[in-house]
């Protein structure tokens, strides 16, 4: 994994994985992976502008560091990615342990 892209997993199920992408310091995106047999679905959303390029550079470090490790190019029917921009707004949770720190 020595790509221009440092890729942060934050989950992880027996389907599906969620990363965040990062370039130096700055965070330029965030990748939602699903695995349905032998086709991979990917949506990945920049949050950076990035030239065509990188954005190829990117989705080959991803296929080469996550998705061939699950499912080699030659085993899978398809690994099909839909690239969107946009940026983070806000974020919810409906943990009770924010709300209980909050009141300490």
């Amino acid at each position: 994994m020595d790509g221009r892209f440092r890729l942060t997993r934050l989950v992880r199920t027996h389907s599906s994985e969620i990363y965040l992408i990062w370039e130096e310091n700055n965070r330029v995106g965030q990748l939602d992976l699903h695995f349905a047999h032998d086709t991979i679905h990917a949506t990945l959303i920049l949050e950076a502008d990035l030239a065509v390029p990188l954005e190829e550079e990117l989705l080959t470090q991803i296929d080469e560091d996550i998705v061939s490790s699950y499912l080699p190019s030659f085993d899978r029917n398809d690994f099909l990615v839909t690239v969107f921009r946009g940026e983070e707004i806000s974020s919810y949770t409906d943990s009770q342990s924010l709300e209980d720190d909050d009141d300490e």
